[in-house]
């Protein structure tokens, strides 16, 4: 399976939702059943990496999404040496909700491309409304050692995952031209 080059809002007119699989049943139920109504009620954004080529049903099937929301942490949790100039009250940040990769193309870089396009969409966010970090909940270790090499660091454990951050100023950097 080929994909276009863009990611686009989540459209259910045209995206097969329920073709969609990556490995993980809480993933693709949340993409199958739960990511448009949550759009449509203004809590999160689903954006989709759709193939190139249509189904016979004139969908575009979906190789890869991010889902993307607000949040916020408490001070408290992030290391002494990062939260001691941060306000007291709840830290706003952005919260990956959800992101994965279609089995049919994994083993193409494509959840790193996903991970960098999700990063840059809410860099674009950033610059009208600041977040001080990027936030992730890991369903397993696996996921961890993902975040892991991109820059993602140990936050918490929060529900039985583990939560890991990012700061914004580690991420202006992938995306501002210092030269």
């Amino acid at each position: 399976m080929k994909y276009s080059k863009t990611f686009v809002a989540l459209n259910k007119t045209i995206h097969d939702r329920a073709t969609f699989d990556c490995g993980n049943k809480e993933l693709n139920n949340f993409l199958q059943r739960h990511a448009f109504r949550h759009m449509k009620v203004g809590v999160s954004k689903t954006m989709v990496l759709p193939a190139s080529k249509n189904l016979s049903n004139q969908k575009y099937p979906i190789c890869s999404f991010y889902t993307v929301a607000p949040s916020s942490i408490q001070r408290d949790s992030l290391p002494q040496e990062l939260s001691k100039s941060l306000p007291h009250y709840p830290v706003p940040v952005f919260l990956i909700a959800q992101l994965a990769v279609n089995k049919k193309v994994q083993g193409q870089q494509l959840g790193k491309i996903t991970l960098i396009k999700a990063l840059e969409f809410l860099w674009q966010i950033n610059k009208k409304m600041s977040a001080y970090a990027v936030v992730v909940d890991c369903i397993n270790e696996s996921v961890e050692n993902f975040y892991k090499q991109y820059g993602f660091h140990y936050l918490c454990k929060n529900h039985g995952k583990t939560r890991m951050f990012i700061p914004m100023k580690t991420v202006k950097q992938l995306f501002v031209d210092n030269g």
